[in-house]
């Protein structure tokens, strides 16, 4: 299976306001929060691999079930350390994957291709509307400076929580109890973006309503809709 094992159906582009969430509905929106990969800059671990793998190794590595990539992944986004996680994956899955696994982290800034079109304009135009602008990432310790230094938008957000440093990892409510306390803000009135539905439900589970993400334009426009004052799309 190729992505992340365990991800629920989920409307794109909606807000979802449930279970914990739901007491929050329709109250103002006073900060958002924005996940990182494919929400604010774009992660593609297979552009890192092009240069040495065909397309069809790099097909079975990033399939879960053959390679266990998202698995291991996971592993560190939670804290283990590189090499720590290279053993793992020789154990369960063979010389072969962990050998790639290896070259992926050592090559792990060409993963990272760009900013997410309208995004840094969209962080501008909230601190201008006098939003609280955050961040709350999975993301590998050893590697998190890479993203610092390729992808200045993060230094436009007024904080934010990485999930390698701090041995918490969405979509566990604990990681987004965690955000909340070190921003200084309250669940009621912020919005989490994130790509994946299951990290919109691990927010909702910590009061924090959310939407996942896809298109920049329909981002806008949702949070004009729900009376964020920022320039519409003419």
């Amino acid at each position: 299976m190729k992505g992340w094992p365990g991800e629920p159906d989920m409307e794109y582009d909606v807000l979802v306001s449930d279970g914990e969430a739901a007491a929050n509905a329709g109250k103002p929106i006073t900060d958002v929060i924005f996940d990182f990969g494919n929400v604010l800059i774009y992660w593609d671990p297979a552009a890192a691999l092009i240069p040495r793998y065909s397309q069809k190794t790099i097909d079975e590595f990033l399939d879960n079930d053959i390679s266990g990539f998202y698995d291991v992944n996971d592993l560190m986004d939670g804290g283990m350390p590189t090499d720590e996680a290279i053993a793992v994956m020789r154990e369960r899955t063979g010389d072969k994957w962990a050998d790639i696994l290896r070259y992926y982290m050592d090559n792990f800034r060409d993963s990272l291709t760009g900013i997410v079109p309208g995004a840094r304009v969209l962080v501008n135009d909230l601190k201008t509307a006098g939003i609280g602008v955050w961040g709350l990432s999975n993301w590998e310790a050893d590697v998190f400076h890479v993203a610092e230094e390729q992808c200045d938008i993060l230094q436009l957000l007024d904080g934010k929580l990485v999930s390698g440093f701090v041995h918490l990892r969405k979509p566990h409510k604990d990681i987004y109890e965690a955000a909340l306390k070190q921003f200084g803000i309250k669940a009621e009135g912020a919005l989490f973006i994130d790509d994946k539905a299951m990290n919109i439900v691990g927010s909702n589970s910590a009061g924090i309503r959310g939407v996942r993400f896809q298109d920049p334009v329909k981002l806008r426009q949702l949070l004009i809709a729900n009376g964020v004052d920022i320039p519409d799309v003419q």
